[in-house]
């Protein structure tokens, strides 16, 4: 009782964070569950708690959510996430530890790629993004320091990149957990678990809002400095009218 506690307040951090920046809750929580509980538990305890986390944030950005891109990021990334959740399911422990070790020190260089490189992505690439993304959450699930990158590229910011993000995973999320219940991954104490760490998740992002609002897209992107900073000012600019942006693809 006492460790699902310190996760709880743990998660209460995680998501305030995940809240600000729209990543950053699976990379933290996800080592600290992986060496609670092992691989084959921590990674649907996970995805419950994602999946909350992310009602949490649509809920609170509602309003601002840009649904074309969502849907061009969600449609193939959903079944591509299925794909991912049965080759997890089916390959050995050895090797899934092995493929989540290589996946965190891929992040680092991986995402400093990606602010060198300022990426813009249009509606079609946001499709090819979301099928390999996708593939990835179902395998790995903590693939928010990629998905970030795709919508600030598509010209998406505060709440509107914050909402939209996290409605795409949602629905890729939703067909990675029929699979984990389809498998009986989800048995009632990995439910219990991640619904405990979701709550707390789910409380994140309304503590953040306040902060969003009053920050400028550029300040939020310094947050995530190794992911999404660097771009330049004209881009910043550009999500900060995301509507506007949305419509002129």
């Amino acid at each position: 009782m006492f460790a699902l506690i310190v996760l709880f307040l743990v998660a209460l951090a995680a998501g305030a964070l995940g809240g600000l920046v729209g990543t950053g809750s699976s990379l933290v929580l996800l080592p600290i569950l992986r060496t609670m509980y092992g691989p084959r538990i921590a990674l649907p305890i996970m995805g419950i708690a994602a999946v909350m986390a992310n009602v949490g944030r649509v809920a609170a950005w509602w309003r601002q959510i840009c649904w074309r891109p969502v849907l061009a990021y969600a449609l193939p990334g959903t079944p591509a996430a299925v794909i991912g959740a049965h080759t997890l399911l089916t390959i050995s422990q050895t090797l899934v530890d092995g493929v989540l070790g290589l996946f965190f020190l891929a992040m680092v260089p991986v995402r400093r790629i990606v602010a060198a490189r300022q990426w813009r992505v249009r509606l079609w690439q946001l499709t090819i993004a979301g099928a390999v993304v996708g593939f990835l959450t179902g395998l790995i699930l903590s693939t928010g320091p990629l998905s970030v990158p795709v919508f600030t590229g598509y010209g998406l910011g505060g709440g509107a990149f914050l909402g939209s993000e996290a409605a795409s995973s949602l629905v890729v999320y939703t067909g990675k957990m029929a699979t984990f219940g389809e498998f009986g991954a989800l048995t009632g104490t990995v439910v219990v678990r991640g619904l405990v760490i979701g709550a707390a998740l789910m409380i994140g992002p309304f503590l953040a809002r306040g902060i969003v609002r009053r920050v400028s897209p550029a300040h939020l992107c310094a947050l995530d400095r190794p992911g999404v900073a660097g771009r330049r000012r004209g881009h910043a600019r550009r999500r900060m009218d995301p509507v506007r942006a949305s419509s002129a693809r």
